[in-house]
């Protein structure tokens, strides 16, 4: 028997369990830790009792759905799981995520946004019924690292004087890496401007290594670069943002920070260094990324859903 009821902090290790399985099946992997379901759960924007929904049967969790505000007007953020062979339960979840997420953008049209691996658990179908499209793709990129190989870069000749420095004792230096990241991914799809203690919240950025952060300042241009980095996944570490001031794109610094990168990674044991793109970003991170011999480890679609005007 089906039973649907709101997640909770302790299911933490039963959806661990199930996203892990979705990863298998998506992925050939898992790839989900539990520390980031926690953080899911205990985000502060989210109110488990109306923004949370696990489907039980035969004493397991089958799927699982999560709704949250994105930060701007009208936009709200999903997640969705389900295990094959229950797609019913996975319908049921996106009617109800649905309906709460009409009630969360009020009376302005807004939309409703859900990431899926391009060959997903969930039938696509379900999602083209109700008026859901792709928006986007994105790549999670992976690159194996070789510590006598990887070893830290000269700064790139289009930017001679090139000096990075790390964010790991210094609170100012974190607020400017914050403001890096937000000058440097302002026109990116899906980009929401956060303060700074938002900022932390939605990235689960409280716990965050600051040594892993770097800012790069170019002589006569300041700290014009930024690279956050977090090692607290058990498959890889990982890039959440490489961004470059506009006006010093095209000379080499966003190689340098990848570089940079991989050489870190290296020397504190990792095998595998991974980001995620859009593989439609105007800045042309995909083709940087694959010159550095990064490849593609899966691939995500974007999903919207308008949500019009309650009447």
């Amino acid at each position: 028997m089906l039973t649907v009821r709101p997640a909770g902090p302790g299911d933490a290790r039963d959806i661990c369990a199930l996203l892990n399985a979705v990863d298998t099946i998506e992925i050939g992997r898992p790839e989900t830790d539990l520390h980031e379901v926690e953080a899911d759960l205990n985000h502060p924007d989210v109110d488990l009792a109306t923004d949370s929904w696990l489907a039980v049967e035969g004493g397991r969790p089958v799927a699982y759905g999560l709704v949250w505000d994105a930060g701007e007007p009208g936009r709200v953020d999903c997640d969705h799981y389900v295990l094959p062979g229950h797609q019913a339960a996975g319908a049921h979840l996106l009617d109800l995520m649905e309906t709460r997420a009409r009630a969360m953008a009020g009376a302005a049209p807004g939309s409703l946004r859900l990431q899926l691996n391009v060959r997903p658990t969930l039938d696509t179908a379900l999602l083209d019924d109700r008026g859901w499209r792709t928006v986007r793709r994105y790549h999670a990129m992976v690159r194996d690292l070789d510590p006598a190989a990887d070893l830290p870069p000269s700064p790139p000749p289009g930017a001679p004087g090139l000096t990075l420095r790390h964010c790991g004792t210094d609170e100012a230096d974190r607020r400017r890496a914050h403001a890096l990241v937000e000058r440097t991914f302002a026109e990116h799809f899906g980009h929401v401007e956060r303060e700074f203690d938002a900022w932390l919240d939605h990235y689960g950025a409280r716990d965050l290594d600051w040594s892993l952060v770097w800012i790069a300042t170019v002589p006569g241009h300041g700290d014009a670069a930024v690279l956050v980095s977090r090692d607290d996944r058990t498959a890889m570490g990982w890039i959440s943002h490489i961004g470059v001031a506009k006006e010093l794109r095209g000379l080499g610094i966003g190689g340098h920070l990848l570089r940079h990168g991989f050489a870190a990674y290296a020397a504190r044991g990792r095998d595998t260094l991974g980001l995620g793109v859009d593989t439609r970003n105007a800045s042309g991170a995909l083709a940087l990324y694959e010159a550095h011999g990064m490849r593609m480890h899966f691939a995500v679609n974007t999903w919207e859903l308008p949500l019009h005007p309650q009447e």
